[in-house]
């Protein structure tokens, strides 16, 4: 499945300092269909090149990290049980900035 996924807020020093990355995520297993909570994981391993505290603790991502399913707020369509379509577009923001 292609989906576009951005980093902001310093997330994307994470990801060698790319902020838009165009990806193919498979599904796993016998689903065939993905959730967030299999693209966080996939993040994780594929994408987040250091640091991956700063990014998820535990299966889910941080608090103070915002997530947007294309444009949407994901605490409204079902957070980590959002099932993602084609061409979806998914950021991640940081909120919590040093200073």
């Amino acid at each position: 499945m292609k989906l576009t996924l951005e980093f902001g807020g310093g997330l994307e020093l994470l990801c060698d300092s790319i902020k838009i990355h165009k990806v193919n995520v498979e599904p796993q297993g016998e689903e065939k269909k993905i959730t967030l909570k299999h693209l966080l994981s996939w993040v994780r391993t594929n994408l987040i090149k250091e640091r991956p505290e700063m990014f998820m603790k535990g299966d889910t991502v941080r608090p103070g990290v915002l997530v947007l399913i294309n444009d949407c707020d994901w605490e409204l369509s079902g957070q980590l049980e959002t099932v993602l379509e084609e061409k979806d577009v998914v950021v991640f923001i940081s909120t919590l900035h040093g200073g």
